[in-house]
């Protein structure tokens, strides 16, 4: 709450010029990477920004979700079907991506809250468990374990004005960078709203907060339904940058996933989450590409992050350096 509280109290031109810097630091590194790299920052965007949006519900309200990976699996299905088979321009799937994932997390939401803890934890894994089971079921449609494909001609963006091929390695790039830049300022606009306030004092202390006057169930089922449209956004961005929908986005293990690089980064701060997804994707680039133990060095890497980085890379540096840090 300190910290909240010392984020609040912050000039909000220091937090917004934080973030924009961050933004255009981004931008700048588009046009001096080498491919390959520039190739991993656009995939680090986009899954940043499923970390952000499971940062808001983990984070913030302090729920502890493992099942997230059906709402990047909505977002990823919903864009992904709509190309493949309805035959949608991209903004049009993109928008079925952004509804699959909020009727998702608003059905998820309204059955799964009536239960909190470790509760909530498995109830969240089953209903992911199910869309998982639901891909492969109906793989004449999906896929199945094999996936689906989406066409080059069919990844073309027309803004009237223009035309952006999403294939085109650059413009893959300034997508996903748009993209994490919209999310990044609107997480820092909730977070430092009254809404936001809310969501970190039932993180806290719930039964205080619905002693205050605030309806705790309403806040939360809004917190996860902006967290998996988040998600849903950051799995139609993929479907539709990279051009594959697969059965694999939908299992535990991207579920899991998230939860780690924010931790990683540090919970309840805006850029930790891609602090958190950056390191840990490098760590195991890095590694896989030495040696076939690259499971251990991970391991390794993340004992060495709970010692001297207890409450995440940056959530320890804004306890012992600059507080006012968001």
């Amino acid at each position: 709450v300190r910290d909240g509280a010392a984020m609040n109290e912050t000039p909000p031109a220091r937090l917004y010029g934080l973030h924009l810097a961050v933004v255009l630091a981004l931008f700048g590194l588009n046009f001096v990477l080498p491919d390959y790299h520039q190739g991993l920052f656009s995939r680090i965007m986009v899954l940043a920004t499923f970390a952000m949006g499971y940062n808001l519900l983990f984070g913030y309200c302090g729920l502890l979700s493992l099942g997230h990976a059906m709402f990047f699996a909505a977002g990823l299905y919903g864009a992904g079907l709509a190309v493949a088979h309805l035959g949608w321009a991209v903004l049009a799937a993109f928008a079925a991506g952004l509804a699959c994932g909020a009727l998702l997390s608003l059905a998820v939401g309204v059955l799964a809250l009536r239960t909190s803890g470790v509760a909530f934890m498995i109830v969240t894994m089953m209903f992911s468990q199910v869309l998982a089971l639901a891909i492969l079921y109906f793989a004449p449609w999906t896929g199945g374990d094999q996936g689906l494909v989406l066409p080059q001609q069919a990844r073309v963006l027309n803004l009237g004005f223009a035309a952006f091929d999403l294939t085109h390695p650059a413009v893959r790039y300034m997508a996903a960078l748009f993209l994490f830049a919209v999310v990044l300022l609107v997480t820092l606009a909730i977070v430092r709203s009254p809404w936001g306030r809310v969501l970190v004092a039932i993180r806290e202390n719930e039964e205080r907060t619905r002693m205050l006057g605030y309806d705790t169930f309403a806040s939360k089922l809004a917190a996860v339904v902006v967290s998996g449209v988040v998600c849903a956004a950051a799995g139609a961005a993929w479907a539709l940058l990279f051009g594959y929908v697969g059965a694999n986005f939908a299992s535990v293990q991207y579920s899991i996933l998230p939860l780690l690089w924010v931790l990683m980064g540090g919970a309840a701060t805006t850029l930790g989450p891609l602090v958190g997804t950056l390191a840990m994707y490098y760590v195991i680039d890095i590694a896989s590409s030495h040696t076939s133990a690259w499971l251990l060095i991970v391991g390794v890497a993340l004992v060495l992050l709970v010692l001297f980085f207890p409450k995440g890379i940056l959530g320890t540096l804004r306890r012992r350096w600059p507080g006012w840090l968001p």
